[in-house]
């Protein structure tokens, strides 16, 4: 994840240092809407909005694995709980087998 962060960083600054560089003004026209601006502001806006457009596409998989995730740690509480209760009735059983073999033990000495 670190790795990720660095590389984008990276990305961004080069971006930055590549947009200073070519200062120059440039038409820019979208649709009806025309206006002249540095080539480093259109590059940085433009990775900007590059961005926010990756952001937006990669939270709802955030939220659906953040989901899947909650749902997967309720269900192996769950389990946890039964494994405890069956390792508790494995437990009595274990005493009552005990019990049983003393008292038979017991009797067959008596005899």
């Amino acid at each position: 994840m670190q790795i990720f962060l660095i590389l984008a960083i990276l990305v961004a600054l080069l971006s930055v240092f590549f947009a200073f560089q070519n200062a120059v003004p440039i038409s820019v026209t979208l649709l009806a809407w025309n206006f002249e601006a540095s080539l480093a502001i259109v590059l940085i806006l433009t990775l900007a909005i590059g961005i926010i457009i990756g952001l937006m596409v990669s939270i709802p998989n955030i939220i659906k694995r953040n989901i899947r995730i909650s749902k997967y740690k309720g269900k192996i509480t769950g389990l946890e709980e039964e494994s405890h209760k069956h390792l508790e009735t494995i437990s009595q059983q274990r005493q009552r087998i005990d019990s049983l073999e003393k008292h038979f033990n017991l009797k067959d000495n008596n005899k």
